[in-house]
């Protein structure tokens, strides 16, 4: 026989393909634990790193997509056909094979805002994971409009007549649950999520948190349990086709399997351990932000007052010197001499071109505008913080992982109250 090679390697082979499977368990299993540590970020408190965004899908030019024609910002189908052929085997015999050719497929993507109660941030979908759920799958034949009118006009080699039409897209205006790094913009200022090479996972799902999480879990369920397969397989098929007996050697294929688990616990720890390295420094990196904004607050709200302050000084300067003129030409009569009208002319011209605009109600406004905007962001900041340090108080307090927060000394973050968190209020005060 031609494999009688393969033969005795095929415990290696099941092996690898079990640390293979390894692997694959303990990526989804990064993932989920990732999306569990990450707060929902809200849009006007999104600052640079790694976020979470939850919102629906708003775009200024919407595409619309191939098969169904639905408003979205993406989109990707698929169409296969069904082929029907007789074969005829190596011993002569004939036999009847039937199977699904693609004949056409695509996607395509637009910008769009993840929009929430608080505003929108822009997403750039390029180089992201997409998970669009499926809004149309369908099976016809050439007496539906759909066949032709959507398919290909020329049908395949044996073809039975039937083709199936799957399409999946992220609608407009629909929820969508994004896991991104989020970096500045170039057009403006302000902050959008976007492909990085140094993020652990950029995610853009038509799903619910809760569900992508869900899938996470069975996926790494469905690596492991398969590895454990394949290693068992491999040694006893290997066994079996050398003809040993399978009942002696139990002991071995037992050691092999408690091998497979002591693995499998390592790689757990491992992974647990850098989560939670991983959760502490992005609770320091939400203090750093609340710093940041606390240092904007400093910095930004007293350069306003005092500009809005003189702009109030400016236009209550030009109010009395108006007034100073509009009286002193009302005590003249016309036709006799004094600074009539006509006199005061070139000094009105005068003040006129000296101040062009009188519109000291629009700072105002901005200021009061800056004002409340910053003290959303200080509390964004802080709510952020506390979300995270909860949940890496909850990780390193929870059994079995907190045997191996043990490890490394980790401590509790203290929740940041109204009381202990105010810092150097700026006061803004009008009355002079």
């Amino acid at each position: 026989m031609k494999w009688e090679w393969l033969i005795p390697h095929l415990p290696w082979l099941g092996g690898l393909l079990s640390l293979g499977c390894l692997l694959a368990a303990f990526r989804n299993y990064r993932r989920k634990r990732l999306t569990e540590a990450l707060p929902t970020s809200r849009a006007l408190g999104v600052f640079m790193g790694l976020v979470e965004m939850k919102g629906a899908a708003e775009c200024e030019e919407p595409l619309t997509s191939r098969i169904s024609e639905a408003l979205c910002v993406y989109y990707e189908w698929s169409i296969e056909e069904e082929w029907q052929r007789e074969e005829k085997d190596s011993d002569g015999k004939t036999r009847t094979t039937s199977g699904w050719t693609n004949v056409g497929k695509g996607s395509a993507f637009a910008p769009f805002y993840v929009k929430d109660a608080t505003g929108a941030i822009l997403v750039q979908p390029k180089g992201a994971e997409m998970d669009p759920p499926v809004v149309l799958n369908r099976t016809c034949t050439p007496d539906d409009p759909l066949y032709y009118g959507k398919g290909p006009a020329v049908e395949i080699g044996d073809s039975r007549q039937r083709r199936r039409f799957v399409e999946q897209a992220i609608r407009l205006h629909a929820p969508v649950y994004v896991v991104g790094k989020a970096r500045e913009r170039r057009d403006v200022v302000a902050a959008e999520i976007a492909a990085d090479e140094s993020a652990p996972l950029f995610l853009i799902s038509g799903r619910s948190e809760q569900e992508v999480q869900s899938s996470f879990f069975w996926r790494t369920l469905s690596w492991t349990v398969l590895g454990l397969v394949l290693l068992a397989g491999g040694l006893m098929l290997g066994d079996a086709l050398q003809g040993r007996d399978l009942v002696a050697r139990r002991p071995f294929y037992f050691s092999c399997a408690g091998g497979y688990l002591a693995v499998w616990i390592l790689a757990w720890v491992w992974n647990v351990f850098n989560d939670i390295i991983g959760l502490r420094n992005r609770v320091r990196e939400g203090w750093s932000l609340i710093d940041i904004q606390l240092k904007r607050r400093h910095d930004l709200i007293p350069n306003l007052v005092r500009i809005v302050a003189a702009l109030r000084d400016h236009e209550a300067a030009v109010h009395e010197q108006l007034a100073a003129l509009r009286a002193q030409a009302a005590v003249t009569p016309t036709g006799r001499p004094g600074p009539g009208h006509m006199a005061l002319k070139p000094a009105l011209i005068a003040v006129q071109e000296k101040y062009p605009v009188l519109k000291a109600m629009a700072p105002f406004q901005k200021l009061q505008q800056d004002l409340v905007d910053t003290e959303e962001r200080i509390a964004l900041a802080r709510d952020y913080y506390n979300n995270i340090a909860t949940h890496f108080n909850t990780r390193i307090e929870q059994v079995p992982q907190r045997y191996v927060a043990l490890l490394t000394v980790m401590r509790r973050f203290e929740l940041l109250s109204a009381r202990d968190f105010e810092r150097a209020a700026i006061t803004v005060d009008f009355a002079k």
